[in-house]
């Protein structure tokens, strides 16, 4: 039987424990879980993870370099990608998103594809908001929400203070 490729940790960061999965070709899957238990970072890549989390929450990482395997459709992947290019404390709508990847009305896709997202921080989607307000993470669940205010105001991009208004 052939050992399973994937290795797992989990990744206390300040806004609550990270649960991480990497396969050989990269980083799979990263997402916030309260219900998160496991191990702690063992191998070279997991520990190379965590620095550079450690590193983003002390302000001191805008990019990351680990990395990335992610599965997706070809749309979600060329959002994923458009997403990774929004420089660090900055924002963008989900409708300017859709209109450079030449879907102009396509914002509830883009939003649909953010979402979708296996690799939330790495990947930033907490850099996308609503033309009408912060808008969602990972669904509408205030708890979500309440970490993509975290994020952005982390990374001094929170927009129209802390109530996360557009303007």
């Amino acid at each position: 039987m052939e050992a399973n490729p994937l290795r797992f940790a989990v990744i206390l960061s300040p806004l609550g424990p990270l649960r991480a999965v990497a396969g050989p070709e990269g980083l799979r899957n990263l997402g916030f879980r309260s219900d998160a238990k496991g191990p702690p970072p063992g191998d070279m890549f997991m520990i190379g993870l965590e620095e550079e989390l450690r590193d983003y929450f002390a302000g001191n990482r805008r990019k990351f370099s680990i990395p990335l395997h992610l599965q997706g459709t070809p749309f979600q992947k060329a959002v994923w990608d458009s997403l990774l290019r929004i420089p660090y404390g900055q924002v963008r709508t989900y409708g300017q998103v859709a209109a450079a990847l030449g879907r102009p009305g396509g914002a509830r896709a883009v939003g649909q594809a953010a979402r979708s997202n296996p690799v939330g921080i790495i990947v930033p989607c907490h850099r996308v908001v609503a033309s009408g307000g912060l808008g969602g993470y990972s669904g509408a669940d205030p708890a979500n929400l309440a970490l993509k205010r975290s994020l952005l105001a982390l990374e001094g991009a929170l927009p129209g203070g802390l109530r996360g208004d557009v303007r």
